[in-house]
């Protein structure tokens, strides 16, 4: 079955101009590939006369581009409505038995169950076994939850199944983790009809791209960014383009980018690309797990164990870098030499005989770009200035020290440095530094690894390093910052105005992330590919 894409449309009320609008937006979400349109009736019936949102809604249903979902959602579980039911009814009732009826009517379960009369109505206005009347319209019988989890989700699924009338079964919930999206994929595979099962929220992703992979009768899709029903509703031209919906299916790998937040990485563009390019049946998209120790356990765990997921992998960023390396020491995963020094990691592998490898590409990013830099393959005699201790600044140190680098950190918490020099090799030149060291002896090279700078962190319009050490630098110093979002933060915008020589994070990006493809595919990414993604990408953002 194929999984129809849908993209719900809004008009807010029924003057004739906003109805052409809508039938407009209807059009073009057409032109982009949608399957199904869903009109959210609701505020046509919100405020305006009855008689004239009824016939805005007939117009709409009629002059619908394609077969639609006719809905009139109540406020009380999250539409505009908020009349009354018999009123409600009277209008579905109407909807369903016009000469031009929607292909779907959507009702909640709440509303459908609260007596038999209600109930009765509707089943006079929707196809079923026991239809007396010519009706063309089916039911969705659905159940949605703003809060969380529903305590009862398991007795209104079984209450809904055991209604003839309802052809298709919809549940959605907002999610706790990304591990509510799990119970859904089970019940999917449960299902005694088409059904519609769906994560509202960030941590709900997975539900909306993956559903063609178990089955699930829809997704929903926004036109743009400023129409999304629900939160965490993707785009059509994201899910069409970004994760290559189309091409999802159940045997489908599914790879991660597992950080908080993640929904500003640009790895899925690049992998994705990549993946279609060799025609490597994966989907790579973002997994949002809380900072912590705990949150990151459970949710690997519980993703890794699962039996139809086909999860093959994963990037790992900020924070839980290193915490994939304690949770592979805590499973026995594979963990290679260079990062077990480290004590960070950022990529995580399912190899063919179903074993679990955990690897630092980082490191090797960092690496090719230096050396690159300094056109030479060590950096002895060189001194290395590494702002931060985090996993990115773990990899940075230990590359450093291997290309036999002094090697300075600097760090908001000077006992978070020490621990990190602690864990270097005996005999490796390195200590904690603060920026008057810096200006004192300036560096020959300066690493940026913390988050200052990125267009989406806390401080995007910051310098990891103040002017005055800046200025202490010699010309011929390397400035490399490994944000990049924008590839122009602060520091390279201001090392260049210095004429020194800089790194910009989209290259240690494109490396590791190609380093991470080959370790997930068994092939090369294919030449230039990833940076013209980028590229692209960032173009589009500015």
């Amino acid at each position: 079955m194929t999984t129809l894409l849908t993209v719900p449309i809004t008009p807010e009320s029924s003057e004739p101009d906003e109805i052409v609008r809508a039938l407009a937006d209807a059009i073009a979400a057409k032109q982009l590939g949608a399957d199904l349109i869903e009109w959210r009736l609701d505020s046509l019936f919100a405020g305006a006369g009855d008689d004239q949102g009824e016939a805005a809604s007939l117009r709409l249903i009629a002059e619908s581009p394609l077969p639609c979902i006719a809905t009139i959602r109540s406020a009380a579980e999250g539409g505009h409505y908020d009349g009354d039911d018999d009123a409600r009814i009277a209008h579905i009732e109407r909807l369903g038995t016009a000469d031009s009826p929607p292909r779907y009517i959507d009702l909640e379960w709440s509303t459908f169950s609260r007596s038999a009369n209600l109930a009765q109505k509707v089943r006079l206005a929707v196809d079923h076994d026991k239809q007396q009347r010519d009706i063309s319209t089916s039911l969705i019988l659905s159940a949605h939850d703003f809060e969380g989890r529903p305590k009862d989700l398991l007795r209104r699924l079984t209450a809904m199944r055991d209604e003839p009338a309802a052809k298709v079964i919809k549940i959605a919930f907002a999610m706790r983790s990304i591990r509510d999206n799990l119970e859904l994929f089970d019940l999917l595979a449960t299902r005694d009809r088409p059904t519609i099962a769906l994560g509202m929220g960030e941590a709900g992703i997975l539900s909306r791209i993956l559903a063609p992979k178990f089955g699930a009768f829809l997704t929903f899709a926004a036109l743009n960014p400023q129409s999304t029903s629900a939160p965490g509703q993707p785009t059509i031209t994201d899910l069409l383009d970004r994760y290559r919906f189309r091409s999802i299916n159940k045997a489908t790998k599914v790879i991660g980018i597992i950080g908080y937040p993640v929904s500003h990485s640009l790895s899925p563009d690049l992998h994705n690309a990549g993946f279609s390019a060799i025609e490597f049946n994966a989907v790579d998209l973002p997994m949002p797990i809380a900072p912590g120790w705990e949150p990151f356990k459970a949710t690997l765990n519980e993703l890794t164990a699962h039996e139809t997921l086909d999860f093959t992998g994963a990037s790992v960023t900020i924070p839980h870098k290193e915490n994939l390396v304690r949770l592979a020491q805590e499973n026995g995963w594979d963990t290679d030499e260079q990062t077990a020094r480290i004590g960070a990691a950022n990529t995580l592998i399912r190899t063919d005989d179903g074993a679990w490898q955990i690897r630092n590409t980082d490191a090797q990013a960092i690496a090719q770009c230096l050396t690159e830099a300094q056109g030479r393959d060590s950096l002895k005699g060189d001194s290395v200035a590494i702002i931060g201790a985090g996993g990115a600044a773990r990899a940075a140190a230990v590359t450093c020290a291997d290309l036999g680098a002094d090697i300075r950190i600097i760090n908001r918490s000077p006992e978070r440095a020490e621990a990190l020099i602690a864990d270097l090799q005996p005999g490796v030149n390195a200590h904690v530094a603060t920026e008057d060291d810096l200006r004192a002896s300036p560096p020959d090279i300066v690493i940026n690894c913390t988050p200052v700078g990125m267009s989406t962190g806390s401080a995007p319009n910051e310098l990891p390093l103040t002017e005055a050490t800046l200025d202490a630098l010699a010309v011929n110093a390397i400035i490399f910052d490994t944000v990049y979002t924008p590839i122009q933060t602060p520091l390279i915008t201001s090392a260049e105005a210095r004429s020194l020589r800089t790194i910009t994070g989209d290259a240690m990006f494109v490396k590791q992330a190609e380093a991470q493809f080959a370790l997930w595919t068994g092939k090369e990414a294919p030449d230039g590919l990833f940076n013209q993604v980028l590229a692209a990408r960032l173009k589009a953002q500015v």
